[in-house]
């Protein structure tokens, strides 16, 4: 589907839906939703509520690795946007770790509605085990996804783009660059929104699939 005719989605009518701690708690499993994953300290809840412009909508703690849940919010009766437990420096036993990784691996590879998956990495540190996990299930359940370079403030504008090139070098020879599309983030400054935004626009579509044109174009 080209850019223009993709439907313009008003993020800000964000509302919290539901909490799961299980995919067999989750909302019904049609629509279309896109997830939200990244480390504990990646920036996912600032990006969040960044897109949404509701800096309340998803919590920020100074408690890496709190949220424990799934969390749903709605957009429209079909569309939902979802927060993934984060977790790297999460504070907890390794069996609760174990665990989320069991529900998350289960969400992104039997989830029908799940359109895309948006994964935060701190521009400093990005490539951990955690988001190299992440890039697997998804490249291997054919989910496409888009990697958030977040906290891009914290570099100059030669360096960040310097970091956004090494990453995807390293997703090729890694060859888990399958659909997936790389860019700089930062949520206090609001750089790279738009970008977000276009791209959420496209995998949310409710649009039939054959009046969608094949994208994996990767945003700057």
């Amino acid at each position: 589907m080209s850019e223009s005719n993709v439907e313009r989605i008003n993020f800000r009518r964000a509302e919290f839906l539901i909490s799961a701690p299980t995919l067999a708690e989750c909302p019904e499993d049609t629509g279309a939703e896109v997830a939200f994953a990244g480390r504990s300290n990646a920036g996912k809840s600032s990006a969040i509520n960044a897109l949404t412009d509701n800096g309340k909508l998803a919590r920020t703690s100074k408690t890496p690795g709190r949220t424990q849940l799934i969390n749903f919010f709605r957009l429209s009766e079909q569309q939902r946007l979802v927060d993934l437990p984060g977790y790297g420096y999460a504070k907890v036993a390794r069996s609760m770790k174990d665990e989320w990784q069991r529900h998350l691996a289960f969400y992104l590879e039997q989830r029908q509605c799940l359109k895309g998956l948006v994964l935060l990495m701190d521009i400093r540190q990005p490539l951990k085990e955690f988001d190299l996990q992440m890039l697997s299930w998804a490249v291997n359940a054919g989910l496409p996804a888009h990697i958030l370079l977040t906290k891009a403030d914290k570099l100059k504008n030669g360096p960040a783009n310097n970091v956004r090139f090494a990453v995807e070098k390293e997703l090729k020879a890694l060859e888990l660059d399958n659909n997936v599309s790389v860019q700089i983030f930062s949520s206090p400054k609001r750089k790279g929104l738009g970008k977000l935004e276009a791209r959420l626009n496209q995998w949310l579509s409710l649009a039939p699939p054959e009046a969608q044109d094949d994208d994996n174009t990767t945003p700057a």
